[in-house]
């Protein structure tokens, strides 16, 4: 049987704070229960907030339940096509291969040759150090965890990033509005991207903003520009032991998000160090909803 008690704003947000900083839950439930606060409360407000965390939802408002089932994340079918082969438009895209959790699909020549020399093209002269949102101010930081160089494209730039998006958006049956701006990264000699999820955490006010802004991200789309013959560079999916190579065209397509708001932290991946070479990827952040860039509300 669970209660309902008040949860107050001050003691949330401290909470918040140590597990962002790395403090363990355990060691925070003690020093709770220290506040003379009974285990069972404590226990219970630094679930809520860990929980927010670990699914990407909303911080607990202003009251929680003390003794509810936990949470835990439901898996659903991929939006995608069923069958071995996906016809987007003019082009047919070969099934690799399906994974049930985190819901993926890998596949075949979903970009011509033609197509990912373009993308290459046009992204070179724009890469910057890759950057990504520090989890304590909410500030564009280089990204220690992933040691590339990238850039975003606008939606629609050029022809040809709007016939990708056009094509993305049948593939996954979410509107083109969802998508972010097509990202390129370049990954030299020894570069790597270490494990993390894609949707957002609570942990900080402009991923917080972001959500309330234009949804949560609910799949990822990563496109593998080229072919990479010195070894490293797969997507590797640690819970799951799983790991893609990249080969030039070929897509791999993964949704973590559900009808209950919820997102599976069974979609934490990496990008294993590149042994020799270079690696270029393009990818796609799709929303619940039409997508806002900061600044444009």
């Amino acid at each position: 049987m669970s209660i309902t008690v008040r949860f107050p704003a001050e003691v949330r947000d401290w909470i918040a704070h140590n597990l962002t900083r790395g403090v363990a839950p355990p060691a925070i439930v003690q020093e709770l229960v220290g506040r003379n606060n009974p285990v069972e409360l404590a226990s219970a407000m630094v679930d809520a907030v860990s929980s927010a965390f670990l699914y990407g939802t909303p911080l607990p408002g202003e009251t929680i339940e003390v003794g509810a089932a936990p949470l835990t994340y439901q898996p659903e079918a991929l939006r995608i096509p069923q069958g071995p082969l996906i016809t987007l438009g003019e082009r047919k895209v070969r099934v690799v291969s399906r994974m049930q959790r985190p819901a993926a699909v890998q596949l075949a020549h979903f970009l011509s040759e033609n197509e990912c020399d373009q993308l290459i093209a046009l992204a070179r002269p724009r890469l910057d150090r890759s950057t990504v949102v520090d989890p304590v101010t909410g500030r564009n930081v280089v990204a220690g965890h992933r040691s590339s160089h990238g850039m975003f494209f606008r939606l629609s730039e050029t022809p040809l990033i709007a016939r990708l998006e056009a094509r993305i958006a049948e593939l996954t049956g979410l509107p083109v509005e969802n998508g972010e701006g097509l990202q390129l990264l370049h990954y030299e000699t020894g570069a790597e991207s270490t494990p993390h999820v894609d949707y957002l955490v609570s942990n900080n006010a402009a991923n917080i903003e972001s959500v309330e802004r234009s949804g949560q991200r609910v799949g990822t789309l990563l496109m593998y520009l080229n072919d990479v013959d010195g070894g490293g560079g797969e997507t590797v999916f640690p819970h799951l032991g799983w790991s893609v190579t990249p080969r030039r065209g070929d897509a791999l397509y993964f949704e973590y998000g559900n009808r209950f708001g919820l997102s599976d932290p069974g979609s934490l991946h990496a990008s294993t160090p590149l042994r020799a070479g270079e690696k270029w990827v393009a990818t796609k952040w799709i929303r619940t909803r039409r997508f806002v860039p900061r600044g444009n509300t």
